[in-house]
């Protein structure tokens, strides 16, 4: 498997202002050891037009080949990420937070709460993430294995034709 260049944004208005540890974005980075390298972090209030510009900055500089947001997926008024992640999307990448949920429903019955989403913009796939560090390792461990043939089919890596198998 390729080593993929990742990027991860958290999206917490009360991490963001320091009254919280952030422990969620290292949990993406952590679970995602063996997957890539994290080549950029950003720590965000729950603001769709800040998520939606680092966003575009990350796909447009092409500084990342998949950007793990995490947070701001829940009912909350300020949970914003999915809005500002379809804001930027030029494609839906449907079947990734599906199957996120499709895991974690297994083990809890709130699976059905995240709104996450999923989509290209460029070369570059954004994957909403919960915020919980629980279910970010979850979520992972649910996508990870596949996430890889999608990326190289995406940033069109060497030996491969585009067919999806």
């Amino acid at each position: 498997m390729s080593m993929y260049r990742i990027a991860v944004i958290t999206a917490s208005d009360r991490c963001a202002a320091g009254e919280r540890q952030d422990l969620s974005g290292p949990a993406v980075e952590e679970a995602c050891l063996e997957f890539g390298e994290v080549a950029s972090r950003k720590l965000l209030p729950d603001d769709r037009a800040a998520i939606r510009e680092e966003l575009i900055r990350l796909c447009e500089e092409d500084l990342a080949d998949v950007v793990f947001t995490t947070g701001g997926t829940g009912f909350s008024p300020r949970d914003v990420t999915p809005e500002a992640t379809l804001d930027v999307v030029e494609r839906l990448a449907p079947g990734i937070p599906e199957a996120m949920r499709a895991y974690s429903a297994q083990k809890t019955n709130r699976a059905m709460l995240s709104r996450a989403a999923a989509g290209i913009r460029g070369r570059t796939l954004i994957v909403n993430l919960p915020g919980s560090p629980k279910a970010v390792r979850e979520c992972l461990e649910a996508i990870l294995p596949a996430l890889g043939h999608g990326l190289d089919i995406l940033r069109q890596r060497e030996g491969n034709c585009g067919a999806v198998e």
